[in-house]
């Protein structure tokens, strides 16, 4: 069985200060009330920063100017899909965030991120960020 291509995702680590704002997946829907760094697919014809605003500006309302990427690796889910994530540092951004197509949304401090429920394919980053593995690419 041929194996398919990896979908292409680009996820926003969004700081203000020392917390990460991330989102909640609506109840009922794929993945229901897992939390997940705002992102999305890489549409034909986009970069993975291209996506990222444009992703951002869809589910937060906000413009945001995407930094250094911290990280990429791929994630095979139980269910068969594979994806392939790439984690884009974002310092600075225009409007306040607002919850479009999450369940919510929350400013979480660093220490924080391990006890919520993320979806799988975040849990790597989300370990290698308490591990302090990108301490000076965040400032803290």
């Amino acid at each position: 069985m041929k194996k398919r291509t990896p979908l292409l995702v680009s996820a926003g680590i969004i700081l203000r200060g020392k917390r990460i704002l991330v989102g909640q997946r609506r109840k009922g829907g794929r993945h229901s009330l897992k939390w997940e760094f705002p992102g999305g697919k890489v549409e034909p014809g986009e970069s993975p920063r291209q996506a990222l605003i444009r992703e951002l500006a869809e589910e937060l309302r906000i413009e945001a100017k995407v930094g250094a990427e911290l990280a990429r690796y791929e994630h095979e889910y139980a269910t068969g899909s594979h994806v392939h994530l790439l984690f884009f540092l974002v310092k600075e951004f225009r409007g306040e965030p607002d919850a479009q197509v999450f369940e919510q949304i929350s400013w979480v401090d660093l220490r924080e991120l391990a006890s919520l429920d993320f979806l799988a394919g975040d849990l790597d980053f989300v370990k290698r960020l308490g591990r302090g593995d990108f301490a000076g690419e965040l400032g803290f």
